[in-house]
């Protein structure tokens, strides 16, 4: 199930979706379920942007939706939306601090196992809308990782903290 996390600035949510769930929703229900993830992504996306005041991020989710499906019908403009989306969403991934989509990978998804290609944008696009729950998307790996590096120091000082007091204590209680 999706989690739905406020954009801030905005009155518009982010869906945190499971990756394996888009990519079989978009096996099975293949042109249906791209149309709304075409939608939904794009409009996640242009909220983005809003809220950090730029239109880097797209602008019109509508104008998107339209490209792929009466534009696929002359093929060019729902190639055009599906590179223009990527960009966008490498895009929000800079404003968010994180390292972007391999731009290779996704026309190597695309072309070969288009479902694969959503779930890969949606996993581009996770990692924003977590951060936005935990404040940043930079600071919340190292956040995780600080405590981690001062168990070693404190156990350090725990085995010297021992060692001390078996070295001061009379033989026969040191043995026990």
């Amino acid at each position: 199930m999706a989690q739905s996390v406020q954009i801030p600035g905005t009155e518009n949510n982010a869906k945190i979706c499971n990756v394996v769930g888009v990519g079989a929703l978009a096996f099975f229900f293949s042109i249906i379920y791209l149309w709304i993830f075409w939608y939904r992504i794009n409009k996640e996306l242009a909220a983005y942007g809003q809220s950090k005041g730029t239109e880097e991020c797209g602008t019109s989710p509508g104008k998107s939706l339209l490209a792929v499906t009466l534009g696929a019908l002359i093929i060019v403009p729902a190639i055009i939306s599906f590179f223009r989306t990527h960009k966008r969403l490498v895009a929000a991934q800079k404003l968010a601090g994180l390292e972007p989509l391999n731009g290779w990978i996704s026309v190597i998804l695309y072309l070969v196992f288009s479902p694969a290609w959503l779930a890969y944008m949606q996993s581009g696009a996770n990692p924003i809308w977590e951060g936005l729950g935990s404040g940043s998307a930079a600071t919340a790996p190292a956040q995780v990782e600080a405590p981690a590096e001062e168990a070693p120091a404190e156990a350090a000082e725990a085995v010297d903290t021992a060692a001390e007091a078996t070295d001061a204590a009379p033989e026969g209680e040191a043995q026990a």
